[in-house]
């Protein structure tokens, strides 16, 4: 049951990290960010790159540096789930 959880929060976090990979991506056509799927994708990331933003301010106001580094927490975090997950598979 445990294993499963894992897995899925590991599957969780690949998702939404390739969701923030076409968000920004999305960026790059013009009113792409406009579409249904560019508004949805629009209220699941823009809460997590927010915080980001607070701490590092777009470069000249065109070069925003947040996702990049919204996407190193969400591969850190998957690799801080790793130990635990191999953990269990040596316990049970």
């Amino acid at each position: 049951m445990l294993f499963q959880i894992f897995k899925l929060i590991d599957l969780a976090l690949v998702i939404y990290s390739y969701a923030l990979i076409i968000y920004i991506l999305m960026s790059w056509f013009p009113g792409a960010r406009e579409s249904a799927f560019g508004e949805f994708l629009g209220n699941i990331c823009e809460p997590y790159l927010e915080p980001f933003r607070r701490l590092i301010p777009p470069i000249g106001g065109m070069l925003d540096l947040s996702p990049i580094v919204g996407i190193f927490v969400l591969h850190f975090a998957r690799q801080g789930l790793q130990p635990l997950y191999e953990f269990l598979l040596k316990v049970v």
